[in-house]
């Protein structure tokens, strides 16, 4: 692959081939072979993501090592391999469809760098910056003596060029990695995030004037141009960075504002984004033209465009999956290509690259802490921001690639680097977490642990002490939201809560949408957009600012008709943290209720008779969001399996009619599912029934005593999971007549109220409630403290476990159940702590019986 191709070869490759019918071999056509080539990248890149995923290492570190494997180290040691799907002549081409790509990395990482940022960090990020690079650099060229002494061949380039590529090289900090580590920590936009960008920044900058300096002064890889040829370069590249600051910017921040009020899919919209897009490969030219690298003049051009605006979201949601997705693993494959590990010989080349390596990571690591402490930082907060600044990645390929196509770096050379990249790069995300974990959930304090129930009233005289009294002010209620189907359903579960129609009864309603983190460019300007010191906050809206999306639309319009208020913010977090992000803004809010949407969306066929389609399962990664958000709020939380609540559109408080039934065993989450109750009947609007359900075999002869213990050989996954909390029978019993009691007194002719009595199949007769088709909604309490009848239902095979017993049966697809559901769990921290279980029944394990007696209905 590495092998040089001439022009009468290149002239003799055809593009396309007539079949293999035709007698034509694919593999000796240049755009079937780049098929072949780039499916081939992509599933092995793939393949090493998800087997990393684990050690929760960047997407690029997959992409180096497939290109390592597929090239001269690997699989490229079988000649016959390499010569049919790498052959030499296919290099240009791969290569020059990579570096497409790269052009419009480069610029994505331009418009990422906030330069205002990095302004305003003032003095303590640029002199972090300064020993970030200059300690490294300083080692670099150390570093470079020895190798010119002990790899052969490496004195064959000139000083110069050789130790300033080398000190680049171990000084450089790859900006998008650093971003998407401290984006997954919750650190990019605290102090320390917002210090470790800035001189990431500044030293992403000064690597790139560096990288021109040896650029320009490599001359061409010996081509005998002289020192006046470099002088000239780095003027016109000077005048080309002056001259993209000082016209060209203010002409992006008027095309920025056109298109912002062009609107998105306006066809204002598309000729701006085209403008932009033509303008980072004119840039690309230019700066190739001068005689420095192409990325440049797109990089360059990256930083003219204003990131704080509509338009840099949607120039980036343009480009970037076909730029990271396809064409970047295809550079990531050719620099691969070119790495021969087996061109390391000898122990002293192997001791070489454990020196280089070393010395990359003493150089940045300590540069960076002593200045950080001396700055006044902690110590902690030091070593991190050390080895965050130690990260590599592509940029650190960038270079290097250009080193050897300048004949700077030889073989050996390259693939010691290449090896420094990958191992600095692959121990910076495990360092950081092993020396600061984000553990801002566990470490809060909660002070204030709220729930919809009060304290029950002594005596039934007195109801103004219970909890109608207690919560009759102002409710808060935390809505999660994956994005705009879930917006009628929850609108109009709100609506139903908030009980009075009137606008004294207060209601304030803070919406969070929960988007992913991954490692997009856009990921990351929406994490700076939706946060502040690490938090997720609201954003208003500016005067005369359209909205974003339906989802605005639809809050804004229930704020103004429905007189609640409401507050909208995003959490862009990695999947496994994003409950922390929950739990704080509950926390910080004071909410008494969050209420979060089911994983799996059925099929809207309303809950009047309409039929339930086909499920959308949202994956099981949300189902474990939802599982941890029930165990770490602070505050009691509901979880609403929709089936086109309310009709499965928004509905005005005028319009509401539904009936809602609560379904009551007893229990702390059933008495919560009351006072929710006892909210919704105050709606003029809505029709309440409570069914209490009865044990027809209490008191009798044939009643049995359940017990549930611990068992530690179930899955959790696959178990219901019940409080591990030493339970007063008896007590639990009086506080859910008091409740009962207080209800009916304080709600009167407002709720219907029916006892059932219940001697077979429970499941059955809860089932029934929500295929009747009288009801639109079904409340129901998690248990997590069973009451008997439910304490039975423990060994029933669970489909969604998160939901209790009673709420699976509800939730379950097979049983024809038309009614959308609503979970409740009240906050009690005292039965934080789940685990599955066995049931006991007079001191005998029953598990095998009573899972055949509480099979499906």
């Amino acid at each position: 692959m590495s092998a040089s191709v001439s022009a009468a070869e290149m002239a003799a490759v055809k593009t396309s081939s007539n079949g293999v019918w035709q007698g034509d071999d694919p593999l000796h056509f240049a755009f079937p072979l780049l098929i072949l080539q780039a499916l081939l990248i992509l599933v092995l890149s793939r393949l090493l993501a998800f087997l990393l995923r684990p050690l929760r290492q960047p997407k690029v570190i997959a992409e180096m090592v497939a290109g390592i494997l597929l090239g001269p180290s690997a699989l490229g040691r079988n000649g016959a391999y390499l010569h049919a799907l790498f052959p030499p002549w296919s290099a240009p081409v791969l290569e020059s469809v990579a570096s497409l790509g790269l052009l419009f990395f480069l610029f994505l990482v331009g418009l990422e760098l906030d330069l205002r940022s990095v302004r305003r960090s003032g003095k303590r990020a640029f002199a972090i910056a300064a020993a970030g690079i200059s300690l490294p650099f300083a080692c670099g060229v150390g570093v470079a003596f020895a190798l010119r002494q002990a790899i052969p061949g490496a004195d064959q380039a000139g000083y110069a060029p050789f130790l300033v590529f080398m000190g680049v090289s171990l000084s450089i900090t790859a900006f998008p990695v650093l971003a998407r580590i401290l984006a997954e920590l919750k650190l990019l936009t605290t102090p320390i995030g917002e210090t470790a960008l800035a001189a990431a920044a500044f030293n992403d900058v000064a690597a790139w004037v560096l990288l021109a300096l040896a650029v320009a002064i490599s001359g061409g890889g010996g081509s005998g141009h002289g020192p006046i040829t470099s002088l000239w370069v780095l003027l016109c590249s000077a005048a080309f960075v002056a001259a993209m600051m000082v016209a060209v910017k203010p002409a992006m921040t008027w095309v920025a504002r056109r298109a912002d009020a062009a609107g998105e899919g306006g066809g204002g919209e598309a000729l701006w984004v085209s403008a932009t897009l033509a303008g980072v490969l004119a840039s690309g030219f230019a700066t190739d033209l001068i005689g420095i690298h192409a990325i440049f003049g797109a990089f360059v051009f990256g930083l003219t465009v204003p990131n704080e605006g509509a338009f840099a979201g949607r120039v980036t949601a343009r480009i970037e999956d076909l730029v990271s997705e396809l064409l970047l693993p295809l550079y990531f494959a050719s620099s691969g290509l070119k790495t021969d590990v087996a061109t390391i010989r000898g122990g002293a080349a192997w001791g070489m690259l454990a020196l280089v390596i070393a010395t990359a990571c003493v150089g940045k690591i300590v540069g960076t802490f002593g200045v950080a402490l001396a700055c006044g930082m902690e110590a902690r907060e030091a070593i991190v921001l050390g080895v965050v600044m130690n990260t590599k990645g592509l940029v650190e390929l960038i270079v290097l690639n250009i080193g050897r196509e300048r004949k700077v770096l030889n073989e050996e050379t390259f693939a010691i680097l290449v090896l420094m990249a990958l191992v600095t790069t692959f121990i910076t995300t495990p360092t950081v977490m092993a020396i600061y974990k984000p553990a801002r959930a566990a470490g809060r304090r909660r002070l204030h642990h709220r729930k919809l129930q009060g304290p029950i009233a002594s005596a039934p005289s007195s109801p103004s002490a219970g909890a109608g009294a207690a919560t009759a002010n102002e409710l808060r209620v935390l809505a999660c939201i994956h994005g705009g189907q879930d917006v009628p359903a929850l609108i109009n579960l709100i609506e139903t809560i908030r009980g009075h129609t009137q606008p004294r009864r207060l209601v304030k309603l803070y919406i969070l949408r929960m988007m992913e983190l991954t490692e997009r460019t856009s990921s990351i300007l929406m994490v700076r957009a939706a946060r502040r010191n690490g938090l997720p906050f609201f954003r208003p809206r500016r005067a005369g600012e359209a909205p974003q999306d339906q989802v605005d639309v639809a809050f804004g319009t229930y704020a103004q008709l429905g007189h609640v208020s409401v507050r909208a913010m995003t959490a862009v977090s990695a999947l496994h943290t994003i409950h922390d992000d929950v739990a704080a803004v509950a926390e910080d809010k004071r909410v008494s209720l969050v209420v979060l949407p089911f994983r799996k969306r059925h099929g809207h066929g309303h809950g009047h008779g309409g039929g339930e389609g086909e499920g959308e399962e949202l994956g099981p990664e949300w189902r474990a969001v939802n599982r941890r958000v029930l165990r770490e709020a602070p505050c009691s939380v509901a979880v609403l399996v929709d089936r086109g609540f309310g009709g499965g559109e928004q509905v005005s408080s005028e319009e509401v009619a539904h009936g809602v039934c609560v379904v009551f065993f007893g229990g702390p989450d059933d008495r919560e599912a009351l006072e929710l109750a006892g909210r919704m009947a105050e709606h003029p609007g809505v029709q309440v029934t409570v069914v209490r359900f009865v044990d027809g075999k209490a008191g009798s002869e044939e009643q049995s005593e359940v017990t549930l213990r611990p068992a530690k050989t179930k899955n959790a996954d696959r178990s219901y999971t019940f409080s591990t909390a030493v339970v007063d029978t008896r007590k639990e019993k009086e506080l859910d007549e008091a409740a009962v009691a207080e209800f009916r007194q304080r709600m009167g002719t407002l709720v219907r109220f029916e006892e059932r009595v219940v001697v077979g199949n429970v499941i059955e007769e809860v089932v029934s409630i929500g295929k009747s088709g009288e009801y639109g909604l079904v409340v129901v309490g998690k248990g997590r403290l069973p009451s008997p009848m439910v304490a039975q239902l423990a060994v029933r095979p669970a489909e969604h476990p998160e939901l209790g017993p009673i709420g699976d049966a509800l939730a379950s697809s097979g049983h024809g159940v038309t009614a959308s559901v609503l979970v409740v769990q009240q906050h009690d921290m005292s039965n934080a702590d789940e685990v599955p279980v066995s049931v006991v029944v007079d001191g005998h394990a029953h598990d095998g019986e009573f899972a055949k007696d509480m099979a499906e209905p």
